[in-house]
Parts: structure tokens; C-alpha cells; sequence
């Protein structure tokens, strides 16, 4: 299990490649073979060059198998210049590229290592990236296509981003709300409650402009409302959640147990989200998982990201015993992943399964290893 070489490969464009890369891989390789992948995203460049710079020095030659203490010396290293951003990237890469290696040597999958199987089945929404139909004009179309193709009866739109975007983040108007209801009204017209409608904002608005679309919406009874403020302001956050009866969803963006702990503490979420590239990888994801089970609430896992995200993160949904159902992309396991990966997970009934293979379980196809346009850096004892 000792550490001999450490690859990092990403994309400096989208559209260098015939599918969407937007992430950084780390592998991270040893002495009997094996080699574990990781991944985080979307600042490619910066992430590689602390990996090589910083990373590689600290992890060449030492046991992959420590995966714990791995994970405090590499955060007490950042934590020492002021951790976050690129560095908690990086450590949720690593992380991540330890597990799958250490499942790869067992030969058995990782949710095995978390505590085995709670969730035989996964249950997931859509969130609707851009595929065929733009979700503010036909949002009824991508429903009925993800419901009848794959079972999926839950749907992820954000029409209030315009306005938020073209009032700079400072005011809403009527009219603005208006615009950002009209998707929601199609898709409740449409399909009745048979469905659950997620909202998204992306952290665009202020406290005033929030309530009042959270109080505009509260008659389509959505799922929840999704990173409505900045998440750095949690008081704030409690004073939006007294004023809606609709629960609040937070946060994707923010990192590390102790941020989540402050959250909880604040009494501020109804669903707990938490993105394993980016919170501290999956050891850091399990205790949020278990930190929020503490709470009595559920999670709900972000993967609008990467592949490997999707599948590290079915592994955590399928062995948490708080989950409430789990983000999926249309467009990346039917378009995007199709090109590059061989066994890409998709929904069936609405849910999804984890592979039965070791570590992850993602097998990519070696074509992409050797894209032309891959920028593929090395470190090695």
C-alpha cells in the first residue's frame, strides 16, 4: 500500500473533449499495483498544481491504507495557511482516491467499508442541465421524459437565476417573480403531486427579496428551496426559515464538519446537502451524514458535478441510514457519460443501484486516458 506515483488529468476547456470535463482526476497509485481515482472540480488548473506542488511531497512513500490520518495531516497542513477553496478541493480528492484504492486491494465496493448496505435502491431527481428542452420554457417535457424513460418523478429547476442575475442580486420585483413561477406552474398544471419540485437559487438573493418568493411559492408546495442566500450568514438563514412554511435546503458550498456543525446548530435545514468533492471527500461526508442523522435529518447528496462524484456518491447513499433521495444529470448519464465511461449508472424506476464492484466501481474506457487534449502532470517517488 505504499504510495509511489500520483497522476493528475483534466481538460483545460469543455469543449476540448466530446463530453463535459469540468473536473480534475488524482490517481494515486502503489507499490502492489492498484490505484485508487479522485476527483474534484471546477478549477482544473489550480487543483492539479496543488496537488503536485503541496500534495505529492506529503503522500509519496507513505501507507495509502491510513486514509484517516492521512486526511488530518493533509488538513492541518491547510488548515495552518487558512484552508478552504482549492486546498479543501484537493483533500476531498485525495480522500476520495484513497477510498477506491483501498476498496480495489479488498476487492470489494466501497459502501462495504461504510457499514454495508442500508439503501438496496437509491432513490433520485432530475436536475435538468440542458439536453433537449430549456426547463423555463418546457419544463413539462424533460418530466415526462425522465418519468417515462427512467421512473424519475422529481425535477431540480432554478428560474429565479435570471432576475437575480439581471437585478445584481439586490431586488426582486413582482413581475420578476412572476417570470420565475411560470415553469413551476406548468409542471404543477401538469402533473398534479405526482411529482416534487426542487428549487434552486444558487445563493442569488438577499434575505427581503427571499421571502417573498419563498412566500410566492409556498402555494406549489416545492420539495424544498435550495441555497436561497450566500451560506455564510446562518442567523439570516434562520430568520428566511421562521418566515416560509417551505423547508430549506443547504449547502453544497459549504466544507468541513465543523461549518456543517455550525449549520445544524443553527436549526436552519430540513435536508442536509453535502458534496463529497468538496465538503473533504468521503470520510468527511460520512460524519456529515452521521453528524446530520444526529440532528434527526436526512441527506440529500449534490452530484451536478464530475463522474466520479455520482458514483462515490451512491456508494455514501447507499450505506447512510438518513437518506432522502440523491441528485442525477439526464444529460450526463445519457449523452455525456456515455462517451467515456463503461458502465455508466443510470436511473431505472427512479432510482439507481450501486455498482458491485471493487473501490467505486467506475470503469473508464482507456481511450480516455490518451484523449489528445487531456493534460495528464506526474509526481513519483
Amino acid at each position: 500500500m505504499k504510495i509511489t506515483r500520483i497522476d493528475t488529468v483534466h481538460w483545460k476547456r469543455p469543449e476540448d473533449a466530446p463530453w463535459f470535463p469540468n473536473w480534475t482526476w488524482v490517481r494515486i497509485h502503489t507499490e502492489s499495483g492498484h490505484a485508487g481515482l479522485g476527483e474534484t472540480y471546477p478549477r482544473s488548473e489550480a487543483e492539479a498544481a496543488l496537488v503536485h506542488s503541496t500534495v505529492a511531497p506529503l503522500l509519496l512513500g507513505r501507507d495509502a491504507g491510513d486514509i484517516d490520518r492521512i486526511w488530518s495531516d493533509l488538513y492541518r497542513t491547510f488548515d495552518f495557511q487558512i484552508t478552504g477553496g482549492t486546498e479543501m478541493r484537493v483533500l476531498s480528492a485525495i480522500n476520495l482516491a484513497l477510498w477506491d484504492l483501498f476498496g480495489k486491494v479488498l476487492g470489494i465496493p466501497v459502501y462495504r467499508l461504510l457499514g454495508g448496505k442500508s439503501n438496496p435502491k437509491v432513490r433520485v431527481y432530475n436536475t435538468c442541465f440542458f439536453l433537449r428542452y430549456d426547463f423555463n420554457k418546457e419544463p413539462e417535457k424533460i418530466m415526462r421524459d425522465v418519468m417515462e424513460h427512467y421512473g424519475v418523478k422529481a425535477i431540480k429547476i432554478w428560474p429565479f437565476d435570471p432576475a437575480a442575475q439581471r437585478n445584481q442580486h439586490e431586488f426582486v420585483t413582482h413581475s420578476d417573480i412572476e417570470e420565475g413561477l411560470a415553469p413551476v406552474r406548468k409542471l404543477r398544471d401538469t402533473f398534479g403531486s405526482d411529482i416534487e419540485i426542487m428549487m434552486e437559487f444558487h445563493g442569488g438573493w438577499n434575505l427581503t427579496s427571499a421571502i417573498q418568493i419563498a412566500k410566492a411559492l409556498e402555494p406549489y408546495q416545492p420539495a424544498w428551496l435550495e441555497d436561497m442566500l450566500l451560506p455564510d450568514n446562518f442567523a439570516q438563514y434562520r430568520l428566511l426559515a421562521e418566515a416560509t412554511s417551505l423547508p430549506l435546503t443547504l449547502s453544497e458550498r459549504i466544507a468541513g464538519l465543523m461549518r456543517f456543525h455550525e449549520m445544524l446548530e443553527a436549526r436552519v435545514a430540513k435536508f442536509v446537502m453535502l458534496d463529497v468533492t468538496w465538503c473533504g471527500g468521503l470520510s468527511e461526508g460520512r460524519r456529515i451524514a452521521s453528524l446530520a442523522e444526529a440532528f434527526q435529518l436526512p441527506i440529500a447528496p449534490h452530484t451536478a458535478g464530475g463522474p466520479l462524484l455520482f458514483y462515490a456518491s451512491t456508494h455514501l447513499a447507499t450505506a447512510c441510514t438518513n437518506l432522502w433521495i440523491m441528485e442525477s444529470v439526464q444529460r450526463f448519464y445519457e449523452s455525456d457519460w456515455q462517451k467515456m465511461i463503461s458502465n455508466p449508472i443510470v436511473p431505472a424506476d427512479g432510482f439507481v443501484r450501486v455498482p458491485e464492484l471493487p473501490g467505486f466501481g467506475m470503469e473508464i474506457k482507456p481511450e480516455v486516458w490518451a484523449h489528445p487534449a487531456a493534460i495528464t502532470r506526474t509526481s513519483q517517488a
